[in-house]
């Protein structure tokens, strides 16, 4: 099924490095350091699950192109904050501030990212398809020491289009002097990452470490990064 792959394009946050292990430290110091449980008279639990909530609806429009990169950045601890009534837009940026001054400096990957990076490297071209913002990304992939691995990275901001529009992989296809027959697309998003590279002719397989489900019929689905050292 994939012995026409010549390229693997991998998807970052939640595929390799895992955001949601990095961004609850980042997010439990925060409300530490801020007094956030007496300001919102909340538990930190609910404040990180409303946050997250928070987060992925601004995501959503961001993706879609109904909001900038600063106003999802300008609002997702102050709406969180409002949800528990506290007003206060001048804490929400600074919290801002020091979360993206804080996450991408963590380091957890998801388990066998290393060894399974490791073996797809000697036969592959890897490369990376994002839709996070690039002054972070590429900490990211340096800090964890995983940048080496690839040979193209390719940032949604960059390239003007977020996954799963059509001309981001087209874009990838163009800067890696690839054809859709030789891609595979590697990620956690439904949407973006499957359905999008899908519908511009890639093979994809979904990566689904916790279990979401999605009726993946016509799709490979694997838990584990290390189920790819078998499948490729």
């Amino acid at each position: 099924m994939y012995s026409s792959i010549q390229h693997i394009f991998f998807d970052l946050d939640n595929t390799l490095w895992d955001f949601e292990t990095n961004s609850q430290k980042v997010l439990n110091d925060l409300i530490i350091k801020h007094g956030l449980v007496q300001k919102c008279q909340c538990s930190q639990r609910s404040f990180i699950k409303t946050y997250v909530l928070v987060n992925e609806d601004l995501w959503a429009r961001y993706r879609k192109d109904f909001i900038t990169k600063e106003e999802l950045r300008s609002s997702r601890f102050y709406n969180t904050m409002l949800y528990f009534g506290y007003d206060n837009h001048a804490l929400g940026l600074q919290l801002e501030k020091e979360y993206i001054e804080q996450s991408p400096y963590q380091k957890e990957l998801f388990p066998y990212t290393l060894e399974t990076l490791d073996y797809l490297s000697s036969k592959y071209k890897l490369h990376i398809i994002t839709n996070g913002f690039a002054e972070i990304q590429h900490i990211k992939l340096k800090n964890c020491s995983i940048d080496h691995y690839f040979e193209e990275i390719i940032i949604s901001e960059q390239i003007g289009h977020n996954k799963p529009h059509r001309r981001i992989f087209d874009a990838a296809l163009e800067l890696t002097q690839s054809k859709t027959e030789h891609a595979l697309m590697i990620g956690d998003d439904w949407d973006a990452d499957i359905v999008g590279a899908s519908d511009a002719g890639f093979k994809a397989i979904f990566f689904n470490p916790r279990n979401k489900n999605f009726n993946t019929n016509q799709t490979k689905e694997i838990q584990s990064l290390q189920e790819l050292i078998a499948l490729l």
